[in-house]
Formats: C-alpha cells, sequence, structure tokens
C-alpha cells in the first residue's frame, strides 16, 4: 500500500474510532448522569467531526495541481486544522454552559464504577489511535492528521482528569466536584483548540521550514553548485507536506545557458535527496546582478 493511499485509510479509519468512542462515552454519561463524564462525551463528538474534516482535507490535498491552483491543493489540511481548532473552542463553550448550570445545582452520579470502566475502555482506545495519527500525521507531514491525534491526546487528558475526580466524588460524597470537573474539561479544551489555530495559521501564513533544514538546503546549494558565483534571496515556505524552495543563482556571464542549467539539475537532484515533496525554483542572473552578501557564497 503507498503512502497515500495509507494516509486516506488511517484518515477513514479515525472516523469508526471516533464514533465508537463517542458511543462508549455517551453510554458512561448515560449510566451515571454525571455532568462531567457529559462534558467528555460532548468532546467526543468533536471527535467524529475532526476525523470528518481530516479525512476531507486528506483527500483534497492529494489532488495534483491543476491549471485553478497550479502549486496544488496542499494548503486544504491547514484549513481543516482551523477547523478542527473551532470546533475545539466550541466543545469548550458547551461544556463550560453544562458546568454553570450544574454547580448551582449538583447532583451525585448513579453507578459512577460502572461509568468509570466503560470511559477507561474509550480512553485506552483513544490512547492508541491518538498514536497512530501523529506517529504517521509527522511521517507524511500532514497537518490533518496530526492535529487530529493533538486533540484526541487532548481528549486522553480531560478524561484521566475526569476519571480521578469522579473517583474522589464517590470516595467524599462532594457532588459539587462533578461540575467544576467540567469547567476544568472545558478549559483545558479551550487551551487546545487555540494552539491547533495558531500552529495552523503559521502554514496559511507561508512559514518557511525549520532552521536546520534551512541550514540543510544553504549547505546543499553551497557544495553542489560548482561554477556558479552566488546565491542569494534563497526562501522557502511549507504547504502541508509539500515544501518549496526558490532561490537566485548568479553564474558568469559568458556561460552557456546549457552550462547554467546543467548546474541547475545538479543542485535540484542534491536537494531532492535531503527534502522530500519540494518544489524547487531557481532564477538565474549574470554576474553583474551579484549581491556580493548573499545567503551562500560559492
Amino acid at each position: 500500500m503507498n503512502t497515500e493511499r495509507r494516509t486516506l485509510v488511517i484518515a477513514g479509519a479515525s472516523l469508526g474510532v471516533g464514533l465508537l468512542v463517542l458511543g462508549l462515552k455517551f453510554l458512561a454519561w448515560w449510566t451515571t448522569g454525571s455532568i462531567a463524564l457529559y462534558s467528555d462525551a460532548l468532546e467526543s463528538i468533536v471527535n467524529v467531526v475532526t476525523a470528518v474534516v481530516a479525512l476531507i482535507a486528506v483527500r483534497l490535498a492529494q489532488k495534483p495541481a491543476d491549471a485553478a491552483l497550479p502549486y496544488g491543493y496542499h494548503k486544504a489540511e491547514y484549513f481543516s486544522a482551523v477547523v478542527v481548532g473551532v470546533m475545539i473552542i466550541v466543545a469548550a463553550i458547551m461544556i463550560a454552559r453544562e458546568a454553570w448550570s450544574g454547580f448551582w445545582a449538583p447532583e451525585l452520579p448513579d453507578a459512577p464504577l460502572q461509568g468509570i470502566m466503560i470511559s477507561a475502555v474509550a480512553t485506552v482506545i483513544n490512547v492508541v489511535w491518538a498514536g497512530v495519527l501523529i506517529r504517521h500525521g509527522r511521517k507524511v507531514r500532514s497537518p490533518a492528521l496530526e492535529a487530529d491525534g493533538k486533540h484526541l491526546l487532548t481528549d486522553v487528558i480531560s478524561t484521566i482528569g475526569v476519571l480521578i475526580g469522579l473517583a474522589l466524588v464517590l470516595l467524599t460524597g462532594w457532588a459539587v466536584l462533578d461540575p467544576i470537573l467540567a469547567a476544568l474539561v472545558a478549559v483545558n479544551i479551550l487551551w487546545s483548540g487555540w494552539a491547533v489555530i495558531c500552529e495552523s495559521v503559521g502554514g496559511l501564513m507561508d512559514v518557511a521550514v525549520p532552521p536546520l533544514t534551512q541550514k540543510s538546503i544553504r549547505e546543499v546549494i553551497a557544495g553542489n553548485a560548482e561554477g556558479a558565483i552566488e546565491a542569494h534571496d534563497i526562501r522557502t515556505r511549507q504547504a502541508g507536506k509539500m515544501t518549496f524552495i526558490d532561490f537566485h543563482l548568479v553564474v558568469p556571464g559568458a556561460m552557456s545557458v546549457d552550462a547554467a542549467h546543467t548546474i541547475c539539475d545538479r543542485v535540484e537532484a542534491k536537494l531532492r535527496e535531503v527534502v522530500k515533496d519540494v518544489q524547487i525554483t531557481i532564477h538565474v542572473e549574470p554576474e553583474d546582478k551579484a549581491k556580493h552578501a548573499g545567503i551562500v557564497v560559492l
């Protein structure tokens, strides 16, 4: 199975996992009537929506470039991650509302042990699947899958806090702890949503590749552009799994087009060995265009 097909399968499987976990968490809430478990179940609705959005975004991002979008559809994943962040914030507001109501009329949950066990099973499933999403998302540089996995981890942390709190409710008999836990879950989710949005906006704003990658790019150009004079105005940007590199390559004025093209081909070939899924644009200039202060001087 190729990488793109595997990515689609994982994105599709996320929807199934999300529905399974959603069913378990609503069963835990129905069994207990706990506001904290209800808030946890509401967050799982966001997980399902997130899985749907991620599946659509991953499929769209795999479309080849065309006349309408000559640079490809890779940024679709960043838009999906922003949608996920917004949905997380909406869930946090819904949970906070339930917590506020429960705070003024606290009630002890029914059958808390059964609810804790059911929710624990759902949490184990989320832990395993979050690991799959984050690992594969980073491997193929998929912002949508990685954002989905990070949100699941946030869900796991929230659920663990809820389960510990319910155990305290059971031991102490303090019913007010239940809505307080729900409020804490809301705050945690709100922070998670904001983090996802901030990270995705960076991608939409054409953020540069990480410093180590930039250093590798400069080294490759410096070590493989023999015959040129200098390279300047090196720029990079990241769009989903694609990396875009462009720079100006200054060559002697008397150099033939064929010789300059050979240098460009050599540099491009080496860059593709270092950076996967890359699109490279090199603007060749005569020596009178040299800045003598370029990023790379050859």
